[in-house]
């Protein structure tokens, strides 16, 4: 069973994302800002334990390893498309987020094909980090209005913008050079 929890974690978070939606889109009130914060919040824990305690307890899987970053990016994309639309994040960022998440994943799937494993750097898991952290505060957003959580927010999601093309240019690089040689 033990071996199972990294997988139901990931089942879990993709399950979050229509709850996420639905919520989001259909109740307007800081309770259901709360609650969408907080179901973020709670994917985005299970995006950190399911691949700690996979690899932790030895309990990697073909279904996991595939979907994974599936729930990664499904929840990240539905989260910006949700505040994009409703105005509280900026589509600028959110796109150069978004297209570099596909121009990753094509670049893992064709250097994968090439037996190539391209590893996560650090600056890469500092734009989820970034990115994380400024999804769940626009998702607060007009709840709080004591501390300015919107305009961190936008500011964290620019830095994650930043980032994101810092990272996908270097997994560019890393592509361009293995296609050359094909």
């Amino acid at each position: 069973m033990k071996k199972q929890i990294p997988n139901i974690l990931t089942y879990s978070r993709i399950l979050v994302i229509p709850l996420l939606a639905l919520i989001f889109l259909f109740f307007h009130s800081n309770l259901s800002n709360w609650v969408c914060a907080l179901l973020f919040l709670y994917a985005s824990i299970t995006d950190f334990f399911d691949g700690y305690l996979a690899r932790a307890w030895h309990a990697n899987s073909n279904l996991g390893r595939f979907l994974d970053p599936i729930a990664d990016k499904l929840l990240i994309a539905t989260a910006l498309m949700l505040l994009v639309k409703e105005n509280r994040a900026n589509i600028i960022p959110a796109l150069a987020i978004l297209c570099r998440e596909i121009l990753v994943s094509g670049l893992r799937e064709f250097l994968a094909d090439l037996r190539i494993s391209v590893p996560v750097s650090n600056l890469a898991k500092y734009k989820t980090t970034a990115q994380m952290v400024a999804i769940f505060l626009l998702l607060l957003g007009p709840s709080i209005t004591f501390i300015p959580v919107q305009a961190l927010g936008e500011l964290l999601l620019w830095a994650a913008a930043l980032l994101t093309l810092v990272t996908g240019y270097a997994y560019l690089q890393t592509g361009l050079k293995h296609l050359a040689d094909n």
